[in-house]
């Protein structure tokens, strides 16, 4: 899973970078009503390949040395950072990762979201630990994110007024691109 281009372009010389009014070259399907808008959630990924191999995904720090195991799949030449997977028993969620793997049961390989009460402060909630796959979502929130506005101002109103982290939109071709309820500048 490479890095997800947000829906508009980064301001840099701002901390935090909130995004700009501009739209990310390779995103304009997105406002062109393309693709189907799904809930983004608040977690850490994770990956099972096809040959039932657990992998973490891992940002490294420019000049860091990646950890053992650590594939690179690509650089963010903004931030500097490298982004790619390493084996899941190398995380520092290996232990909480293997609790929601035994509560899950079959898992087909994918990619998915580790969300739980030990995971980025548990703004989603949940009790115990578990994997949700990408893309996935209660058909209500299916519905809700179906109506989802596509542009600058209505998207900065829709987030501000849920609870979720954000949304990804996913292509029938395979791309995808997010935005995050913080990506914007207070009002």
């Amino acid at each position: 899973m490479r890095k997800i281009p947000t829906l508009f372009l980064r301001d840099f010389t701002s901390r935090p970078a909130f995004v700009t009014r501009e739209v990310t070259p390779g995103c304009e399907w997105v406002i062109a009503g393309e693709g189907e808008a799904t809930r983004k959630y608040d977690g850490t990924c994770f990956m099972l390949d096809a040959s039932g191999a657990w992998w973490g995904r891992r940002e490294v720090k420019e000049g860091k040395t990646p950890p053992p195991g650590f594939t690179a799949l690509a650089r963010d030449e903004e931030t500097g950072k490298t982004v790619g997977w390493h084996p899941a028993e190398e995380s520092s969620f290996a232990k909480i990762h293997a609790e929601a793997v035994a509560a899950s049961g079959v898992l087909r390989p994918a990619t998915y979201e580790l969300l739980g009460p030990k995971i980025n402060g548990n703004p989603e909630g949940y009790e115990t630990h578990l994997l949700i796959p990408h893309g996935w979502a209660a058909l209500s929130i299916r519905e809700e994110f179906r109506g989802a506005p596509r542009t600058f101002d209505g998207l900065r109103t829709w987030l501000a007024a849920r609870p979720y982290e954000g949304i990804v939109w996913h292509h029938p071709d395979g791309r995808m691109a997010k935005l995050k309820r913080r990506d914007f500048p207070e009002q």
